[in-house]
């Protein structure tokens, strides 16, 4: 199928992600916006997300990311990209009311949603590489080509993940031929970091704890300690990505303390737990090695839970053996 199938008799058309979007959201929805205003001219195309990161402003018409929906213009269409969830929307939420029809381009195994057009494939790496094959690749400028390439980097850790298939580097290689600067992208927006970032690493990573005799990892950073240390939330983007590379280690499970009492979770695993089912037990979603969710209550307590149902996999799995 292509992208043009959707959009007969459509004037007005949206595009959004998810809240705190990452390099794939981003990617995926800069990509389509610009396929969009390059090969439809006749559209009125809108794109919806919370303030960039400063790393990925870099990519064309960045500076037309809207941070507010204000429903003065109604969409005929809502463009939904790496949206597993309704209540995951960013700030065009409001947008799915207003919207005649929504389309969502999404790669994560919970997605479990009903909208007008659903394109959910948990089998490719991102919604990047979804958004592509939706697209004419003889349209797909330099442009487009850096926002998905983008995406694609960032969602397969560079390309290290289980999620990288044979097509996504396929898929690599097509956008690469279309003249971007792969190994700058991958650079400056996936392993450059802020000195903040830095020194964040190493303060989570020297409190670390062991448990499951050394396979999983796990790290809680407070309210307080971020203080201590004069960093934001955005600091400890990438923290848990380094936990789960301990050698010897499965699991890696991150807290940090977003609101007092709410604690944003994010798990990742190599091959023996599957993290989906974890983070959905607690209200969120993911991927089997890569997942989130937001619990409210005692740190300690979450990560006993947690725990145990890292247990529960691994009682189930050698019950089959």
């Amino acid at each position: 199928m292509n992208i043009s199938e959707f959009l007969d008799g459509i004037s007005e058309v949206a595009i959004a992600g998810h809240v705190h979007p990452d390099g794939d959201c981003v990617g995926s929805c800069l990509g389509l916006y610009i396929y969009l205003k390059e090969n439809y001219p006749q559209l009125h195309v809108r794109i919806y997300l919370e303030e960039l990161k400063p790393e990925f402003v870099f990519l064309q018409y960045a500076n037309e990311v809207r941070t507010v929906y204000d429903g003065s213009e109604k969409p005929d269409l809502l463009i939904l990209n790496d949206v597993s969830s309704a209540d995951r929307v960013g700030v065009a939420a409001a947008a799915m009311d207003d919207a005649k029809n929504i389309l969502c381009f999404d790669h994560h195994k919970t997605n479990t949603e009903t909208f007008t057009w659903k394109f959910n494939m948990p089998d490719m790496s991102s919604a990047s590489e979804v958004v592509w094959n939706f697209l004419d690749p003889l349209k797909v400028s330099r442009a487009c080509a850096e926002a998905l390439y983008l995406g694609i980097v960032h969602d397969t850790g560079v390309f290290q993940y289980s999620c990288t298939s044979p097509e996504t580097m396929r898929t690599a290689a097509l956008l690469m031929e279309k003249g971007i600067e792969a190994s700058r992208i991958i650079d400056e927006t996936y392993y450059q970091k802020t000195w903040a970032q830095k020194h964040m690493l190493g303060v989570v990573l020297s409190g670390c704890r062991l448990h499951r005799n050394g396979t999983c990892i796990s790290a809680i950073v407070s309210k307080q300690l971020m203080r201590e240390n004069q960093v934001e939330a955005g600091d400890l983007d990438g923290i848990v990505a380094q936990m789960r590379s301990t050698a010897g280690v499965d699991t890696a499970v991150f807290l940090y303390e977003a609101e007092d009492g709410v604690w944003k979770v994010s798990l990742r695993s190599r091959q023996n737990i599957d993290v989906s089912v974890i983070a959905q037990y607690f209200g969120g979603g993911g991927h089997a090695r890569a997942a989130g969710c937001t619990v409210e209550g005692d740190p300690e307590s979450i990560l006993q839970q947690i725990l145990a149902k890292t247990a529960e996999q691994t009682e189930s799995v050698h019950a089959c053996d």
